[in-house]
Parts: C-alpha cells; sequence; structure tokens
C-alpha cells in the first residue's frame, strides 16, 4: 500500500532539509545489494543525524502504521536491508561520530553509522585494538555489524560481534530510547535486554550507538599461509598450534585450491606464495606481546606437521606488505568468484570436527545435480562457519544456473542441519532464508520469536517481512 502523501510530508519536516533524500539517483545506489540479488523500492529515504531524530521518526512512523527498512553500510548479504515492498528507508550513515574511545576503561562508544574501519583506525590510534574485521569493513557499518551479529576473522579468538557489545542505546518501535550504553562487563539483574536486538536485523528495535569491548593493541602478529593435505590435516593443525601459542591463534581460515585459482585470474597483482600446489591451503594468524617467541612456536609447529604429513609446504610472513599480500588472497575470493560468473553462495556452520565429512558429502551431492559443477568452498574453520559456494559450470549459462539456487541450497542445508549446524552462520536471515529457517527451528523456537516481534513491533512497522514471519 502507497504511503500517505501527509505522512510523507510529516516525516520529511521531522528530519529536516539535511535529513532526507528524494532523489532517485541518490536513493539508488541503497536499493540493490552486493550481489545484485534483490532490488528495492522508495518513496523516501530518511537520514537522522542522532538518536533524537531517530525517535521522532519511528513515532510517526508507528503512529501511522508506516514500514521502515533501517540501513548501515548496505553490505548485508541476505537482502535484510533493503527495502522490498516500498518501505520509507532509514539510512543511518550520518550518525557516524566517535563518542569515546577509553583505553584504560578499554571500551569504546560508536554510533552506528560509524564504519568499522574508521572505528578500527580510532582505536589504535589511542593505542588498543578492536578485533571486529571482515571483508567489507571499509564500507561497513558498526550498526549493521552488531544487528547481524557479525562474524568476521576474528571471532576464534575475540568472538562475534555478540561477544564484542558492553551496552547499546536502542530507539524501540514506537519511538521510545531504550539507553543501555553501559561499559559494565558484569551486570547481573535480570533480563540482558542488549542481547534481544543483536542479530535482530532491526525487526525489533533499532540501533543507534553501541559500547564496544577494547583489548591491548598486539605487538606481534605471525601470519602464515599453509599448503595442507585435506580439511581433516587443517584441523589437527589448528589444534597443533591453539596449544602450542595457549589460545593465541586470533584467525584461521581454510581455503580450496579452486578459489586460489579464481582469486589468481581476476585479481591483478595477487601471486601463489607457495611452490607446489595444493587442494587445500589455512591463512592463520596469531598475536602476542612483544615478549613472547611467538614466530619461534609456531614454525615449530607448522614443521612438526610437516614431519607427520599433514602440511606439504608453509610461509611466513616477513613483514607487514607481505601479510597483506596473504590477507589479500583470502578477502579476494568473494570478488573473484563474482568477476567468474554466477554463483550460488552458502554461510553454514557445522561441528568443526564434521567438516571435512560435511564438505565431501556436500561437493558430491551438488556434482550429482549439476555435472560440471565448481565448488569454491572457504572459510573460518577455526569456528566452523564455512562458505559452501558453488561457481557455474565452465561451459554453464548464468541464468539457468542460478534458477537452480533454492535446489542446491537445500542440499547443502538439510546436510548441514543433519549435523545439527546451522544455515547462516554469519549473514543472518534477512529476506533471503526467512521461510528457510522454519525447516530447520522448532515450532517453539518460532513462536517464541514471532512473540519477541509483536511485543516489541505489534504494529510491524520495523523491517516487516524479513527475519520471521508474523
Amino acid at each position: 500500500m502507497p504511503i500517505a502523501r501527509e505522512t510523507l510530508s510529516r516525516l520529511k519536516a521531522a528530519a529536516g532539509p539535511r535529513g532526507f533524500s528524494e532523489n532517485p539517483a541518490e536513493i539508488a545506489p541503497h536499493l540493490e545489494e552486493w550481489r545484485n540479488r534483490y532490488h528495492g523500492s522508495t518513496p523516501l529515504m530518511l537520514r537522522p543525524a542522532n538518536s533524537a531524530e531517530v525517535s521522532e521518526l519511528l513515532r510517526i512512523c508507528n503512529e501511522t502504521g508506516t514500514p521502515v527498512v533501517p540501513q548501515g553500510g548496505n553490505t548485508g548479504l541476505v537482502g535484510g536491508q533493503i527495502p522490498l515492498a516500498g518501505e520509507v528507508l532509514l539510512n543511518l550513515e550520518r550518525m557516524n561520530r566517535v563518542r569515546r574511545v577509553d583505553v584504560e576503561d578499554m571500551s569504546a562508544v560508536a554510533e552506528s553509522g560509524v564504519i568499522l574501519a574508521r572505528l578500527q583506525e580510532a582505536v589504535e590510534q589511542a593505542g588498543a585494538y578492536f578485533p571486529l574485521s571482515l571483508a567489507s569493513e571499509g564500507s561497513a557499518t558498526i550498526g549493521g555489524n552488531i544487528s547481524t551479529n557479525a562474524g568476521g576473522v576474528n571471532v576464534l579468538r575475540y568472538g562475534s560481534a555478540r561477544q564484542l557489545v558492553l551496552g547499546l542505546e536502542v530507539v524501540l518501535a514506537d519511538g521510545r530510547i531504550l539507553d543501555l550504553v553501559k561499559t559494565l562487563h558484569k551486570d547481573n539483574t535480570g533480563y540482558d535486554l542488549k542481547q534481544l536486538f543483536i542479530g535482530a536485523e532491526g525487526t525489533l528495535g533499532i540501533i543507534t550507538a553501541a559500547a564496544l569491548k577494547l583489548f591491548p593493541k598486539p605487538q606481534l602478529r605471525e601470519t602464515a599461509f599453509i599448503a595442507v593435505r585435506d580439511p581433516a590435516a587443517a584441523i589437527s593443525l589448528l589444534r597443533r598450534l591453539e596449544e602450542a601459542t595457549g589460545g593465541l591463534v586470533s584467525a584461521y581460515e581454510l581455503m580450496s585450491r579452486s578459489g586460489i585459482d579464481l582469486v589468481l585470474a581476476h585479481i591483478p597483482g595477487t601471486r601463489n606464495p607457495l611452490n607446489i600446489s595444493s587442494s587445500w591451503y589455512v591463512l592463520t594468524e596469531a598475536t602476542s606481546g612483544g615478549r613472547f617467541p611467538l614466530r619461534g612456536i609456531v614454525e615449530d609447529a607448522v614443521a612438526a606437521a610437516a614431519a607427520d604429513g599433514s602440511v606439504l609446504d608453509a610461509t611466513l610472513a616477513a613483514n607487514e606488505t607481505q601479510r597483506a599480500a596473504l590477507w589479500r588472497l583470502r578477502e579476494s575470493f568473494s570478488e573473484a568468484q563474482k568477476l567468474e560468473g554466477a554463483s550460488i553462495k552458502h554461510d553454514v556452520s557445522v561441528p568443526i570436527l564434521a567438516i571435512p565429512e560435511f564438505l565431501e558429502r556436500g561437493c558430491a551431492a551438488v556434482e550429482r545435480l549439476i555435472p560440471g559443477v565448481r565448488p569454491v568452498p572457504f572459510g573460518h574453520l577455526g569456528d566452523g562457519n564455512i562458505h559452501f559456494n558453488f561457481s557455474l559450470p565452465k561451459s554453464g549459462d548464468d541464468k539457468a544456473f542460478l534458477a537452480r539456487w533454492d535446489e542446491i541450497s537445500r542440499i547443502v542445508h538439510d546436510l548441514a542441519g543433519s549435523y545439527g549446524g546451522s544455515i547462516s552462520a554469519e549473514h543472518g536471515l534477512g529476506i533471503m532464508k526467512r521461510d528457510e529457517i522454519t525447516r530447520y527451528k522448532s515450532a517453539t523456537e518460532l513462536d517464541v520469536m514471532r512473540a519477541l516481534k509483536r511485543t516489541l513491533d505489534p504494529n510491524n512497522i520495523l523491517n516487516p517481512g524479513k527475519v520471521v514471519q508474523i
């Protein structure tokens, strides 16, 4: 149903001259996501500058029954940030202040529109470390990271966004501001309300600011690119490195040779850092303080794994330039696969020890369905999160291949479910997996999710139709 002209006028008046746009050219980039799978429409993009403005805008929307879709850096991959039914778009990029960085307290407070890379830089300049790191950190925003419970490469040691949040400022559907911006590490006074909004994709409230946990800045960083015999060998090496370093492994990424080949073919300036070819590689990073013999410990652990045949070859970065080159290989997987043509992607997690069998069975099942399909699995082996992607056969047609998305996803998701896994490890549900999740969550779980939605957003104005259908 079109939004009443009177309502749009009220929203524009509340937002102020700089707080909205009706310019189609300005709005257009905000209406489709990176994979080009979802395309939306909106009569109005609101651009509030502070939580008070968000409060007034949501008050009007709730009073008039006007649906609103929140958006940060528009880096989501499941359509959760796109106004698919002509809703008002609430873009939070103007709310971009880092309010405070306190190294003594090891905390920071940032507004939802702060770009992740900018927060990382501000914290580093203050002498501390914010460990959330992902390929889209140059455009992804803090509010979006928290609303999707972003994971990234450092979950193994530091946890996902959920573990990094100390407090939140949230505007509820009726416009009330829920001020939970505290930097306490312990507060055992009933329900932990902030947790309701982390990973909720803006369906229960709009996150406008967050208090975040900081860590000491690493003094040493050892990054290794390793050819391994197979995924089982990669898991064995992970355990060896964790034991040898005393839990100092921050990142542990599994990469298939098929993905490396795509990166080398499509991303200028990349090269294979090893002389041998293997079907599987690991990129791992460990960090520590300055008086710890980290490099020798990592070298010894890798050498021991090479002696038993788990490791085939390895190289450790000698400087920051080499480290950046190794990480560029891993972070270019998605871009390279996009340049290769159509691909069907999955963000799943299974118990770590089940990964080798899961990969073998999943690849075989999809290859039986589509002969010649090219599996490109990669991801965060240390926390069981695999991006189980498939590129079309070399002689295939993009459109025909993408038409098989649901068939392939059913195979992958059912297989992940059979291991007690998840069909969305870090990207969220959005619209892409909203209906699919009903196959894997119990009726009771879904009832509780819907009850929360009805309680906090009784008029269903916040990102309606995403995450859970009511």
